[in-house]
């Protein structure tokens, strides 16, 4: 019986060690400060439409001219297509001007974040949530 019950005891074990890997990797709090945000002004230059997440990448013009790109993190495509969002509606207009509402990255690492919010130049926006204030 002891032995039985060490075993089980190890498989539960893994189990939840296992479960909370799962959970940490799709948490946003996991990966990004969600007690911040920043705005940013660019042009979207790239969509990786695939999954675990969406990646977009952003084009934005600092204060000295130099263009960063940005890699901005969101939902998974099963998420956006449920919600009747495409990768072209995602996408826009190539080189049309976007305001993103970020959720930036909880290690500091520069240029990358978590899309809470973007702002297409007509008006429409996708308020995508998951992380920080909608504003």
């Amino acid at each position: 019986m002891p032995k039985r019950f060490n075993c089980l005891l190890a498989v539960l074990t893994m189990l939840l060690v296992a479960a909370s890997a799962v959970f940490a990797h799709h948490s946003v709090a996991g990966q990004f400060d969600t007690s911040k945000s920043l705005t940013l002004k660019g042009s979207i230059a790239k969509l990786q439409w695939m999954n675990p997440h969406i990646y977009v990448y952003i084009d934005v013009k600092e204060a000295d001219g130099t263009v960063t790109t940005w890699a901005l993190e969101t939902l998974p495509t099963a998420m956006m297509r449920k919600a009747g969002l495409s990768k072209e509606s995602v996408m826009g207009v190539p080189g049309e001007l976007v305001t993103v509402l970020v959720v930036p990255a909880k290690d500091g690492t520069k240029h990358l974040g978590w899309i809470s919010k973007i702002t297409y130049a007509d008006g429409h926006y996708y308020a995508l949530g998951g992380a920080g204030p909608v504003q």
